[in-house]
């Protein structure tokens, strides 16, 4: 069994991508702006959101973190979206979710520019994704990629199960792989909530990919000897033995499960790492005018 380390392959893409800016900087080229819009006090999403910060400063980009309260209304947070569309200088946008319930996180994702959203939740994003065409991928489902490519990880004809059907992972991740690319080339099932006998699709499963938000979904009986496991799971559960009282626990049953995997990603410092990577990568490429010119 092999551990599919997300921290150490997001060090790597960071530093890969820290090494990039720097050649942009010293050929006097424009360096990349990430600009973070946060409405409300949620201690989750400001700590999310510093971390996408302190990532910034760590591979040289430019950074604009916008804090506003929870009273501010639709209107004005849908006019300040469209301001920075129209700022030369910042190349990506991101809005961090979730927002207050006065807030339609349909109308902000519909009035961002989509040649700005690294995120990649913009419509057209999503549908240039689906039809093959560049675009700006969601930033786990990317770097989910990521690790199997740099793992060398074989898919091509493999049989991938994906619990869970969000938007932001388990959608995205079943076309990403079913695509003609390399990670990709696999034949893919979708199961979630209403799937009758669950267990009976994951051990099928060559790759499974799991991302529910359910602590120990999966245990041993439901996973094949020699599967490769991604779990995207990553939730608080109480645990004395802390000292803050709590821990992170993933969807996969990791310590009986692991012994009958190929490669498992762990729980913290699997995918977890790399999202916010992938977000930097995508803002790169903004800035680069890769997808989009």
């Amino acid at each position: 069994m092999t551990l599919l380390d997300g921290k150490k392959t997001s060090e790597a893409i960071q530093q890969e991508i820290a090494a990039e800016v720097a050649e942009i900087k010293a050929q006097g080229g424009k360096v990349p702006h990430l600009a973070a819009i946060l409405v409300g006090q949620d201690g989750g999403s400001m700590t999310y959101v510093n971390n996408k910060v302190i990532a910034c400063e760590r591979v040289g980009f430019a950074s604009t973190l916008l804090h506003y309260e929870t009273d501010i209304t639709e209107e004005e947070l849908l006019t300040k979206i469209k301001e920075i569309n129209e700022d030369a200088e910042i190349d990506g946008l991101i809005v961090q979710l979730p927002l207050p319930k006065h807030i339609s996180p349909d109308k902000v994702l519909e009035v961002m520019d989509y040649k700005k959203d690294v995120d990649g939740f913009h419509p057209v994003n999503v549908g240039r994704m689906v039809a093959g065409l560049p675009a700006y991928l969601p930033a786990t489902p990317y770097g989910i990629m990521q690790l199997l490519e740099r793992y060398n990880i074989d898919t091509k004809g493999k049989h991938c199960v994906v619990v869970g059907r969000s938007n932001i992972v388990g959608t995205p991740i079943s076309i990403l792989m079913s695509k003609c690319t390399i990670p990709g080339e696999a034949t893919v099932t979708i199961c979630h909530r209403n799937t009758v006998d669950l267990a009976s699709h994951t051990r099928q499963a060559d790759i499974l990919i799991v991302a529910v938000g359910k602590p120990g979904l999966i245990t041993e009986d439901m996973v094949k000897e020699g599967a490769v496991v991604i779990d995207v799971g990553t939730t608080r559960v109480n645990d004395a033995t802390r000292e803050r009282g709590w821990r992170l626990r993933g969807d996969v049953d990791f310590d009986n499960v692991a012994p009958k995997c190929s490669y498992i990603t762990p729980v913290p410092g699997g995918v977890g790492p790399l999202t916010i990577s992938m977000l930097l990568k995508n803002t790169l490429r903004a800035a680069k005018k890769e997808v989009y010119s």
